[in-house]
């Protein structure tokens, strides 16, 4: 079945893998505007992923071994990857804090995620925080999307928005698309943002990617409904990224003055 949801989804990654966003990524403003909202795709991946940790293992005490051994080898190996891999600088760090480190370095502003996390900390209702910020509505709808799975508590749902929806997406030309704009731009240090993409597309394509697909198997089985609502959860997460794309793309347009910055 997972190959032919990955069939039945190829017009939505090839609309992701071919968006004309990345040819508009030229100048170190446009990548700043681009980390900015990419910023909120690398933060919710993460409660993706502890909301598998907390369905398919246990993590409250007393502890007790619980669902597929597999199953809880697979989503700990990916936690313990995304939450504690090396950084450049050969330090244990989240993906999510290489990005912060990436973006300062960049010159990217993190106000607006900072804001938003600060509300996370005091316990606001996500939704709320969403529907209130002034974010754009793309990052918003984004956002939204990626909760309503989540405390859907649905663990093939969540796994499926995980493993289809954003392991493998950021295509590899992106590496070459830092490249060119730190060589056009010397003085701006894009390399921790660089190590940060190739180190994703490493794991995900090596690592992270079998082990989801191999998730995914395992939580469905025979159930033909849970496949269905595994693929259209897929559907809804792809398109989501691409409104996500397409926010950001009208952004960088709706400043040309950027082009010559």
């Amino acid at each position: 079945m997972i190959k032919e949801i990955n069939e039945s989804l190829e017009p939505l990654t090839n609309q992701l893998i071919n968006h004309p966003l990345y040819k508009k990524i030229n100048t170190p403003e446009q990548l700043q505007i681009f980390m900015e909202h990419h910023v909120y795709a690398v933060w919710d991946f993460m409660s993706l992923l502890t909301a598998l940790q907390e369905i398919l293992t246990k993590t409250t005490n007393p502890w007790l071994p619980v669902g597929d051994p597999e199953i809880r080898y697979l989503i700990n190996e990916i936690v313990l990857a995304e939450e504690t891999d090396i950084n450049i600088h050969g330090k244990r760090q989240s993906h999510f804090e290489m990005y912060l480190d990436a973006m300062d370095a960049a010159g990217a502003n993190r106000k607006k995620v900072e804001e938003l996390l600060m509300q996370v900390t005091h316990g606001t209702d996500i939704f709320l925080i969403i529907a209130t910020s002034k974010l754009p509505i793309s990052i918003k709808q984004f956002l939204k999307n990626t909760f309503e799975v989540v405390y859907s508590r649905e663990p093939h749902k969540i796994a499926s928005a995980f493993t289809f929806g954003r392991e493998g997406l950021i295509p590899d030309m992106f590496s070459s698309i830092i490249e060119k704009v730190q060589k056009n731009f010397p003085e701006d240090d894009l390399s921790l943002f660089k190590y940060y993409f190739d180190r994703h597309i490493e794991l995900d394509g090596d690592e992270h990617g079998p082990m989801a697909f191999k998730m995914v198997e395992d939580l469905c089985g025979n159930d033909e409904r849970k496949w269905q609502e595994v693929k259209d959860t897929a559907e809804k997460s792809l398109k989501s990224r691409l409104e996500l794309w397409d926010g950001i793309e009208a952004e960088i347009e709706a400043k040309p003055e950027l082009e010559y910055a």
